[in-house]
């Protein structure tokens, strides 16, 4: 089989993947991307050529994008190897590859919560792996413990530093908050 025949057989597969995991039936494909059960069968079972006419409102339908449905099955290394970075008391490990769309990242914190607190696009959410965390949000101070996890929007004034011994916790960050905290 070819490159292009690889993909294709990979971008049917997709399809009827996701279909299925949501419980779908062919039928209701069709009628969220208005096109006919005939039609998404045979794209399905490889009897009928996938047009791009075709493959959006599938992705849409799907709730997935074009890019994620087409992309390449080739995964050389899924092994992601974080380089450690140290400034200010925060050591960042990030756990996610450059355009993922979010940013997940580990950090240790070794500093206080910084009294001057930021606002920028977006929302941050982070989980404590360890120790414990304080929150400034505006005038409010939390504690996030071990196991707990936050979750805000950064356009309300923030920061966050360990609540007196180092904490560790894993962030998922947006495209805006991977840059205004790790950059």
């Amino acid at each position: 089989m070819t490159q292009d025949g690889d993909l294709d057989a990979l971008v049917r597969q997709r399809i009827r993947s996701l279909r299925t995991a949501r419980g779908w039936s062919l039928d209701d494909l069709a009628t969220r991307s208005y096109l006919s059960p005939s039609t998404l069968s045979r794209i399905e079972t490889g009897h009928r050529r996938i047009a791009l006419d075709q493959l959006a409102p599938i992705a849409r339908a799907l709730d997935t994008s074009l890019d994620q449905l087409v992309e390449s099955g080739r995964d050389e290394d899924v092994v992601i190897r974080p380089h450690r970075n140290s400034r200010g008391g925060v050591t960042t490990w990030l756990l996610s590859r450059e355009g993922a769309g979010k940013t997940v990242a580990k950090l240790r914190l070794t500093r206080p919560v910084p009294t001057e607190l930021r606002v920028h696009p977006g929302r941050d959410w982070f989980t404590v792996l360890s120790g414990s965390v304080v929150l400034r949000l505006a005038t409010r101070t939390i504690t996030v413990r071990t196991g707990e996890a936050a979750e805000f929007s950064t356009m309300v004034p923030h920061a966050f530093g360990a609540n007196g011994e180092p904490a560790e916790i894993l962030c998922i960050l947006d495209h805006d908050g991977g840059r205004a905290h790790l950059a």
